[in-house]
This record gives structure tokens, sequence and C-alpha cells, in this order.
């Protein structure tokens, strides 16, 4: 199989597993994030989200925590996928300019550590510009399946399957496939770039100080690395994704566009409204870096060994 080949494959596992883990977290959030300002919710966000759960289990049972699987996997496969591989391509050919390309010996005295990882090494300013650039592009291509998967989870919508849904949602027009591409974008470019840079230093400095010796260590380094990334990137973040949110999911006027929703949140929530979910998006990032890199990592290194 060629490189590009294990990639997509690695890419589609990670995709896979992180989804069909995590997607009581990502219904939760969208139901969050989804509400109108104007009414009150209790002060206390830890009773939000267990009330929200309960009346997902009785309504639904607690398969209605994975309500919207299907439109998850629909765009994180195929979409991890296509970003992990082009992330590494992108990194592969950028790390053969003196500018983006980063030496650093390790204690044996080689150039990189053979169990430490199997990706290209950059400076930061080239892992930001990797992660930022790639994460929209393919984000573009992905966001009317965005839109898909947040009216999914959403329960202002009562779509009954996948097919009738992305109809409803196409006949609208063009614009419709594209709601919240500015908040995505304006999320998703910063996340993706701060996570590669605070991804590749932690684990780079991991594997310096400690070597890894065996592919469970380094599957250890990969997700620890991973995880502490993400929480960093999630928080600096969130509030794009909360515009995103009401974007793509909220019907009325005062949520159609992204400086219009800015102003609505802030008038009837102030700065606590761009935090919404906040909690949840954070340990969903936490647990989907951590396993998402791990496998993607992982996977590579046994097909290139094996």
């Amino acid at each position: 199989m060629s490189n590009v080949g294990q990639q997509l494959l690695s890419g589609a596992l990670s995709g896979f597993a992180t989804t069909v883990c995590l997607q009581p977290f990502d219904l939760l959030k969208t139901r969050l994030q989804q509400g109108d300002g104007s009414v009150k919710v209790p002060n206390s966000r830890s009773s939000v989200i267990l009330g929200t759960t309960r009346d997902v289990i009785a309504q639904h049972g607690l398969k209605g925590l994975w309500r919207g699987t299907m439109p998850s996997l629909v765009r994180n496969v195929p979409g991890v996928a296509m970003y992990m591989t082009s992330l590494t391509q992108l990194r592969t050919f950028m790390a053969r300019s003196p500018y983006f390309a980063r030496v650093k010996k390790y204690p044996s005295g080689e150039l990189s550590d053979k169990n430490g990882s199997v990706l290209p090494s950059l400076t930061s300013q080239g892992n930001l510009l990797a992660g930022a650039t790639t994460r929209v592009a393919v984000g573009f291509l992905l966001n009317p399946f965005s839109v898909l998967k947040a009216r999914f989870e959403s329960n202002i919508y009562a779509y009954e399957s996948l097919s009738g849904a992305l109809i409803s949602i196409t006949r609208q027009g063009p614009s419709e496939l594209l709601r919240g591409f500015l908040a995505s974008s304006l999320r998703d470019a910063p996340y993706a770039g701060l996570f590669v840079v605070f991804y590749e230093g932690i684990k780079r400095e991991a594997s310096y100080l400690i070597p890894a010796t065996s592919g469970s260590e380094a599957a250890l380094i990969h997700g620890v690395s991973a995880a502490s990334a993400g929480a960093i990137a999630t928080l600096a973040t969130h509030p794009f994704d909360v515009i995103k949110t009401k974007v793509q999911v909220r019907s009325e006027e005062r949520y159609h566009g992204f400086f219009r929703t800015i102003s609505t949140v802030w008038k009837q929530r102030g700065v606590a409204g761009f935090f919404d979910g906040a909690s949840l998006r954070i340990s969903r990032k936490v647990l989907s870096s951590a396993i998402g890199w791990a496998v993607y990592e992982g996977v590579l290194m046994f097909m290139r060994t094996s």
C-alpha cells in the first residue's frame, strides 16, 4: 500500500473510533449551544448538562445519546482521513524547505526517534501554517455535512433519515450548505494551527527526554501530547464553535450572519454565552485528540514496520 493509502486508512480508522466513542459529547454540546439566550437557564452548568442528558434518555432511551452518529460518521471518517493525509503530505512538502524544516538531534545522535513519530518535523511556524491551511480547506469541502450533523443532533429539526435531511437542506440553496463556514473557519484555522504546534512541541520534548523504546510507549506519548494540545487549542477557540452552532441550527433572523449572531449572544448572555458547552467540547476534544492521533500514528507505525 502506498504512503497516501496508509495515511488515508489510518485517518479513516481514527475518525471512526473517535466518532463512535464520543458522539454523546457532540450531541449534548449541540443541545446546550442551540438554545436561544433569551430563555433563562439555571446558573449551574453541570445541572444543565445532567438535565439535558436525562431528557434525551427519557425521550429516546440510552441510544438517543448516539443520535446523529451516522451523519457524524459521514463527515468525520472521510474528513479525518482527508485532513490527516493532507496535513501529512503538506508537512512532507514543507519539510523540504530550509525555512520550515526542523532539525534536532536526539540523545542517540539520530535526527529522529524511530519509535517516537513517523511524521515530518517542522518549525512552529510551519506547523501553524500547515494545520490552519489544511483544516480550512477540508472544512470547506465538508461544510454541508457539518450543517447536516449539527441539525441531526439538534432537537429543533425532525429529520427522519439522513437522505431526507440532506435533500431538505440542499433544496434551500447553496448558501444553506455553507452556513456557518466563516465561524467554522475562524474556529478551525487557529484550532488546527495551535493544536499541531503544541502537539508536535509536547511530543518532541517528551520523546527527547524519555525516548520511546516500544510502540506502546510511543502511543502513550502521542496520546498524552494530543490530549494536552487539544485542551489548550479548544479553550482558545470555543467562542467560534458556539457561533457556528447557532448560525447552522437557529432559524431566527437574529442568528442570520456571523456578526449578527455575535451581537445577539453578547446582548443576551454576555461573555458567558460564548462558552456554552465548553466543558463538553474540551472533554470531547481531549479524548478525541488522544484517541485519534494515537490511532493514526500507531497504525502508520505498525504498517510501516510490518
